[in-house]
């Protein structure tokens, strides 16, 4: 025998009720997680600094099918002190690397720009590393009204 009783609450029982919905995703979860696995590979082993790098990039996004990204990095580029490498990785796309940039020891700006997909609203690392073993990184977080299509979907 069913119990056809209308379920009663006030408004603080309510309220706990709503409070207990708040709670990460194991998928938003899992895509930190990878996200600081892929940065953490690229940096290999060394500890990451912010204050060198710039992530330039707009915090909402139309489309995300193509979003221009900027990532500069402060250098004098020199021998003793240049960037080798600048790379790019996403929180929610499929792949957690959008992109890799190497650079040798003629390369004159330690400046990237492109363009790239974004699946949806997430957090975005720009990752330097320099020819003295440092690794320099900055953040940002992008929303996303019109996500681009996901890969292997439908």
């Amino acid at each position: 025998m069913a119990n056809d009783t209308p379920l009663k609450l006030n408004r603080r029982e309510l309220m706990a009720l709503g409070s207990l919905a708040i709670v990460v995703p194991d998928s938003l979860a899992q895509g930190r997680d990878e996200l600081a696995a892929a940065v953490a590979d690229y940096a290999q082993g060394a500890p990451m600094r912010t204050g060198r790098v710039k992530l330039v990039i707009e915090k909402l996004v139309d489309n995300g099918n193509a979003v221009p990204v900027t990532v500069t990095v402060d250098s004098p580029m020199s021998a003793a002190d240049r960037v080798v490498g600048i790379a790019i990785f996403n929180e929610k796309n499929p792949l957690r690397d959008v992109a890799r940039f190497k650079f040798g020891p003629r390369a004159g700006k330690a400046v990237v720009s492109t363009r790239i997909r974004l699946a949806t609203s997430q957090r975005l690392v720009a990752v330097a590393r320099m020819s003295d073993g440092s690794v320099w990184t900055d953040t940002a977080d992008v929303v996303v009204v019109l996500a681009a299509c996901i890969e292997g979907e439908g």
